[in-house]
């Protein structure tokens, strides 16, 4: 007869004795489990102690967290966490060195643990490391020179142990002092300084910035860019990382009316270029936390322009008609004299007017109109003008070009940039808040101080270019954009090194290309519509259901690593959820780092019963998307969130790592259920399967006799003389 669920079989240590097994009963408070295991050891004050896991995380346990004790774990009997954190608060003041530098080696450790935290909290412990970090170290200055390893150790460990327990959100960042933030400061300054307490002031000094804007303001004071910047020039990643990682937060935490300041700034200190020869062309390969970060840098980037892209254009401003005027003068060589030169006014506005179509403005009287809708606004007038000035002759040949064609053949120019313009805005996501979990940054937005102008001025090329090739007239005007679209789509997602490496690829990416994809595409998709096809297509499909199941399942049973978010996402948590190979348990558990491979199931310390589960919620219905957050509600988080609801109020959320995860677990969870997978990986997959079932079962296999076994691998040849060597 298996035991009863409640009680779990577990070793307890106690140094200096033989491990005790006993059954732990879930049931009894865990004081009463706690005063047994001392009683059996005949200690006499169990209020002082508690239990704690020996291996993995050494997390201390407690009755939220009691549930996850498993058979077999191995517990420890230790010092209770509020003596524990009293031990440790009047140590860390000790006026030994050595004794000080071990308690702080101790607490930095200690402070993972959320209920130890609570304790050390509560005896202003924050307080105390402050006031150590902005005076308690000065004391030592003076040993530095003949100590500084220590010295710089001891520091190291409080900052360490500052960033954990504040990881916590227990306590609010507006607290702190002026003199703390100079302080941390400091040590980002300092051109020498130990590269552990570099790391942790740059965490604290971002952690600062996106969790209050009065520190924002003070940190900003503090640190400018020109102080940051050598930083990036050394070969530390983890260095490089937090170092962009603070950039970012000013950055994104900068006033409107400050950020295109601090834009101008960065593009004097060459950061783009800096990045791109020290990080990105540096050797070895890009990690995905640097890669967020560039991710972040770049949409930061592209969002300067959001506030020209909804600013419509004012008819009626001088400046604003003049760049129209610059338009006209570059293409058709007119001086600006010569506008009053001769001719009643009337004359003018007709020349005017038969310049502006050919421009291929919609509103040939007033092209000024064309920027009164937003988006593109303004920004579509910028791009055309830069392409005119930095790119003057090829922008001559594409307005002579089309002026010479058909009214009905030409590409219009100014409808084409407007209209491409919000394209591009539309790719790039201009205006939207950087995603919490996306890594997906470019490579050849970092070779260009202008990027998306340069960007823009290839794309406007290769719109004129697949307009000639689809022969279109003005009725095509829509179907020519969504050519180029999916060839600019193509081109990117190969993630180009350079702009000229895109401008490559989309050359080999002609509408005829185009088609010949489309049309593979098609004839991989082939939906047959006969009725003996489609009693065929009804007869295969529960097959192809059932193996698309068993193949969610069974990547339910080989698990996945997920990550806990948090502010400060280089200091976050992973943990791997994984289902039994009997598809009745699901095991989960926190990890230190992310795995290679699958993690064994005696390993993670937590389980739920499949039986348990009510309910799969996905999106904004999820409790960890329903609290607010300025990077939380975006739609790329919201779109891989999913939450497991068992019991009454609780639940196991998670947030995928891509969008083919959030798939393959939403399906196979729902498999479990009962219930149908319903995800847009599952009906490309049954499209896939169920035609390549249909294609295999109509071969004409007449008279074909097909093997039950595979053919016999053929002997190796006596010599290798054919085979040609290119090294």
């Amino acid at each position: 007869m298996p035991p009863p669920s409640d009680i779990v079989k577990v070793a307890i240590e106690w140094p200096g004795a033989f491990p005790r097994l006993m059954e732990i009963d879930q049931k009894k408070p865990l004081s009463s489990i706690i005063k047994e295991v001392c009683d059996g050891w005949s200690i006499s004050t169990h209020e002082n102690y508690a239990l704690q896991h020996a291996d993995g995380s050494g997390f201390y346990i407690t009755e939220k967290n009691r549930n996850e004790i498993k058979n077999g774990a191995i517990l420890r009997l230790t010092s209770s966490p509020a003596q524990n954190a009293q031990q440790l608060h009047e140590r860390i003041q000790s006026s030994s060195m050595d004794a000080k530098l071990e308690a702080l080696k101790d607490l930095a450790k200690f402070s993972r643990d959320v209920t130890f935290a609570q304790e050390f909290i509560n005896l202003d412990g924050i307080s105390l490391l402050t006031q150590m970090v902005e005076s308690g170290t000065e004391r030592y200055q003076k040993l530095q020179k003949i100590m500084k390893p220590c010295f710089g150790d001891m520091l190291s460990f409080t900052l360490t142990a500052f960033v954990e327990l504040m990881d916590h959100g227990i306590v609010s960042w507006d607290t702190f002092s002026v003199a703390f933030i100079k302080k941390i400061a400091s040590y980002v300054n300092k051109s020498a300084m130990d590269v552990s307490i570099l790391q942790r002031s740059l965490a604290i000094l971002e952690s600062m910035v996106l969790n209050s804007h009065d520190l924002y303001l003070k940190v900003a004071q503090e640190i400018t860019i020109g102080q940051l910047i050598p930083h990036l020039q050394g070969t530390d990643k983890e260095i490089q990382t937090y170092t962009i990682a603070v950039i970012n937060a000013l950055f994104l935490k900068a006033p409107d009316d400050k950020r295109q300041e601090m834009a101008n700034i960065l593009a004097q200190k060459q950061l783009r270029s800096i990045i791109l020869t020290h990080v990105i062309r540096a050797h070895g390969p890009i990690n995905n936390e640097m890669a967020h970060q560039l991710y972040v840098w770049q949409v930061l980037t592209f969002n300067l322009l959001e506030d020209r892209m909804m600013t419509k254009m004012d008819p009626q401003d001088q400046a604003q008609r003049d760049i129209i005027f610059e338009l006209r003068r570059i293409a058709f060589d007119v001086e600006p004299e010569q506008n009053n030169i001769g001719g009643s006014i009337e004359k003018r506005k007709s020349m005017y007017t038969r310049d502006y179509k050919k421009l291929g403005f919609t509103n040939n009287v007033n092209p000024a109109l064309d920027f009164t809708h937003t988006p593109p606004g303004m920004l579509a007038l910028d791009n055309m003008l830069y392409f005119a000035k930095h790119h003057q002759d090829a922008y001559i040949r594409i307005v002579l070009e089309n002026s010479s064609r058909e009214d009905k053949h030409e590409c219009p120019f100014g409808r084409s940039s407007i209209e491409l313009t919000k394209m591009l805005c539309e790719i790039l996501k201009v205006g939207e808040l950087p995603s919490e979990t996306c890594n997906d940054f470019h490579p050849m937005f970092f070779t260009h101080d202008r990027s998306f102008e340069e960007f823009f001025c290839i794309c406007i090329q290769l719109l004129n270019k697949t307009w000639k090739e689809m022969r279109a007239t003005s009725e095509d005007f829509n179907k020519v954009m969504q050519v180029v679209k999916e060839q600019i789509m193509r081109a990117l997602t190969n993630k180009p090194s350079s702009l000229d490496q895109f401008k490559c690829r989309l050359q080999n990416l002609s509408y005829t290309e185009i088609l010949k994809i489309r049309q593979s595409e098609r004839m991989n998709q082939e939906d047959f519509q006969s009725r003996p096809i489609l009693e065929l297509k009804d007869k295969i499909q529960p097959e192809i259901i059932e193996l698309i199941k068993q193949q969610r399942l069974n990547r339910l049973v080989e698990g996945t690593c997920f990550r806990k978010l948090n502010s400060r996402r280089r200091q976050d948590k992973f943990w791997y959820c994984r289902l039994s190979p009997n598809h009745k348990v699901l095991h989960y558990g926190d990890l230190e780092e992310s795995p290679q491979g699958e993690v064994p199931h005696d390993s993670l310390q937590d389980k739920l019963p499949v039986a348990d589960i009510k309910a799969i919620v996905t999106g904004k219905d999820c409790p960890h998307m329903k609290e607010k957050g300025a990077l939380k509600q975006n739609k790329e988080v919201l779109e891989l969130a999913f939450s497991i609801m068992y019991d009454s109020n609780c639940q196991l959320n998670f947030i995928a790592p891509d969008k083919h995860e959030y798939c393959i677990w939403t399906d196979g969870l729902n498999a479990l259920l009962g219930k149908d997978m319903i995800s847009d990986l599952t009906r490309n997959d049954m499209d896939t399967l169920l035609s390549m079932e249909l294609k295999l079962r109509l071969l004409d296999l007449e008279n074909i006799q097909i093997p039950d076994a595979p053919p016999p691998i053929p002997k190796e040849p006596s010599n290798y003389d054919f085979v040609y060597d290119c090294n």
